[in-house]
């Protein structure tokens, strides 16, 4: 058996019938990791942040193996003729702001007694500011019952999530990633026009134009090809992995400029096959100069791509998975 992300009862029956079963995460967070299922071992669960991955192992967690996400790659022809195609857009951003769906957070904070707030508010900040290490769980020991009373959720009795785990990964990571995203798009638009693409309509900024939601498959890709410069600004629950947005960018042939993720040096050679940007200063000079220096644009995008086509693509990763098991 084979599903992409992690389903408990699938793993059920698959230990009961002793049926091998191989599951790909591409989800961050998820919770279904933390189900006690997941020691069944029947599992061969593929993760694709390391960190992640190693804490699991230092857990006991035996049936987990990493495993970077991939993309589908464009043959050399198809990138040819992306010559018809003009750049659309100078700058563009495909993804969630965490608007859109029910905001625990927003629920939770009226509820939360002065301190907890202040607290969060802080810890948030400082958060923002550290790119590579994430201490949110960690750092939630003076508030977790406050977030307890205030949101009143239960975790699953067959789960092994902590309660820190829950709600640094599932609900403050979210909010900070809303914060970051939503700062980083204004000061973007304070000196270039730039195209946001999201589920969530009610966004708006002066020099900013929200298209709505993309179809992932039809539609994601032309706005890739079509971008001058394709930004990535990763979901802080994922730790060192590389986000599937960076791959689609890269396996698209566009130009990724991306924040920092440690894991991106383990395959990919920064300033040859995509740009990282170190603070949001950074990030605007970097799209100062990738604006003005096309033949240079061009050629990190055609190197990254090239990346992928040699050992990042989907027929790659499920070859590995079958020498596996």
């Amino acid at each position: 058996m084979f599903s992409v992300d992690f389903f408990p009862v699938i793993s059920r029956e698959c230990q009961k019938e002793k049926i091998r079963y191989v599951s790909w995460v591409y989800d961050s967070p998820h919770i279904m990791l933390y189900y006690e299922t997941v020691l069944n071992s029947c599992n061969h669960i593929y993760i694709f942040d390391r960190t992640l991955y190693l804490q699991l192992c230092s857990a006991g967690v035996s049936t987990v193996h990493y495993m970077p996400l991939a993309a589908d790659a464009d043959s050399p022809d198809d990138l040819e003729k992306r010559g018809e195609l003009p750049f659309f857009y100078d700058i563009s951003f495909v993804g969630s702001l965490y608007l859109e769906g029910e905001d625990y957070y927003g629920a939770m904070e009226p509820r939360l007694p002065d301190y907890a707030n202040g607290y969060l508010d802080g810890l948030i900040n400082s958060q923002m500011k550290i790119h590579g290490y994430n201490f949110i769980e960690e750092s939630l020991g003076p508030v977790i019952n406050d977030l307890d009373k205030a949101l009143h959720i239960s975790i699953p009795a067959e789960s092994m999530q902590t309660r820190e785990n829950f709600y640094a990964q599932c609900i403050i990571n979210r909010r900070i990633t809303a914060i970051e995203r939503m700062d980083i798009l204004d000061a973007i638009a304070q000196r270039h026009k730039i195209d946001l693409f999201t589920h969530y309509k009610g966004f708006t900024l002066p020099n900013l134009e929200n298209h709505g939601k993309v179809d992932y498959d039809t539609e994601m890709p032309r706005v890739m090809k079509q971008s001058k410069i394709n930004l990535n600004i990763t979901l802080r629950s994922i730790q060192s992995g590389i986000p599937l947005r960076a791959f689609d960018i890269m396996g698209e042939g566009g130009f990724l400029l991306s924040n920092f993720q440690a894991e991106f040096l383990d395959y990919f050679v920064p300033g040859k096959d995509f740009v990282y940007y170190e603070s949001k200063e950074d990030l605007l000079q970097k799209i100062d100069y990738y604006l003005a220096h096309e033949d240079e644009r061009m050629e990190i995008a055609k190197n990254g791509h090239e990346k992928i086509a040699a050992g990042h693509t989907y027929r790659h990763r499920v070859r590995e998975m079958l020498e596996r098991v």
